[in-house]
C-alpha cells in the first residue's frame, strides 16, 4: 500500500475517532450504597420525551421500556452499581429515564420470614429547581434512612418487625426515600442513593408500648388475650413478649 494511501486512512481515522470524543455520554451510572443483609430489584422506567407524539403499548410481560435490576443478600456494606441510559428509541419512539423504583428487603433474623420490604423511587424531571448534594465531583446524591419498627403477633405475642426508608424533601418533610434529579445535568455523570441503617427502633403503632429503661414494655390491654393491647393510659399493666430466638421477656430488646 502506497504512503499517500497511508497517510489518508490515518488522516480518516483521526476524524472517526475525534467524532467519537466529542458526542456526549447519553447515560447515567446509578450507585445504590446499602447497609448490610439488603437487597433490591429495581425497575427503571423510560417514557416518551417531552413532545414527541409516540406512544408505547400497553402490555403484559416483557416490557423494553422497563429495565429490571436483582441483587442479592451480602453480610457487610455494599455499593452496586448500574449504567443506565438517559434516552433510548424503543419501538420507533424516542423515550427518555423518567424514574428508578426500588423494591427494597432486609433481613431482620435468621429465619426465612424475618425479613421486611419497603420501597424508594428516585425521579428524572426535564428540570428541577431543587440542587442535589454534590458528595464528590461529578456525583450528585440523594440520602434516605431506613429502620426497623417492632410489633408483636399473634397469641403469644412473637416480636415482628417492619422496615421503614425515608428520605426528607425540598421541604424537610419525609417520604418514600429517593429524591429527585435534572436529566440534563446527569449524562457522564454518577446519581447516587445513600441508605443508612439506624441502630434506635421504634413500635410500629401508637399507644401500645411503654418505654422503661432497657427498650420497652408491652401494654397488657383488657387482658393477656387481647392482641391489639392499646395502653389507654395503664402504664402499670404489661404483658410478657416472645423474641425471636423464643426466649419468654418483659423487656424489648434487653429481655430484662
Amino acid at each position: 500500500m502506497s504512503r499517500r494511501r497511508w497517510g489518508v486512512l490515518l488522516v480518516l481515522g483521526v476524524v472517526v475517532l475525534s467524532g467519537c470524543v466529542g458526542k456526549p455520554v447519553d447515560k447515567v451510572t446509578l450507585e445504590v450504597d446499602l447497609p448490610p443483609e439488603f437487597r433490591f430489584i429495581a425497575s427503571a422506567h423510560y417514557l416518551p420525551a417531552t413532545g414527541e407524539n409516540c406512544s408505547l403499548p400497553q402490555r403484559r410481560g416483557k416490557r423494553p421500556e422497563r429495565k429490571i435490576f436483582v441483587t442479592q443478600y451480602k453480610p457487610v456494606a455494599e455499593r452496586v452499581s448500574l449504567d443506565l441510559p438517559l434516552a433510548e428509541v424503543i419501538e420507533g419512539c424516542p423515550t427518555v429515564l423518567r424514574s428508578v423504583g426500588f423494591d427494597l428487603r432486609a433481613k431482620w433474623g435468621v429465619r426465612y420470614a424475618d425479613v421486611g420490604g419497603d420501597h424508594a423511587v428516585i425521579g428524572i424531571r426535564d428540570r428541577w429547581d431543587v440542587v442535589s448534594t454534590v458528595p464528590e465531583p461529578g456525583v450528585q446524591a440523594v440520602f434516605g434512612t431506613c429502620r426497623w419498627l417492632f410489633r408483636t403477633l399473634g397469641p403469644y405475642h412473637a416480636i415482628r418487625k417492619i422496615l421503614q426508608c425515608r428520605s426528607l424533601d425540598a421541604y424537610g418533610e419525609p417520604r418514600l426515600a429517593g429524591g429527585v434529579a435534572q436529566r440534563d445535568q446527569l449524562a457522564g455523570k454518577k446519581l447516587r442513593m445513600v441508605l443508612a441503617l439506624s441502630d434506635e427502633e421504634q413500635p410500629y403503632f401508637d399507644d401500645n408500648w411503654v418505654p422503661v429503661p432497657g427498650g420497652w414494655k408491652r401494654c397488657k390491654g383488657k387482658s393477656l388475650e387481647d392482641m391489639d393491647a392499646f395502653c389507654r393510659g395503664n402504664t402499670t399493666d404489661f404483658k410478657p413478649i416472645t423474641m425471636p430466638d423464643g426466649r419468654l421477656c418483659d423487656v424489648y430488646p434487653s429481655c430484662q
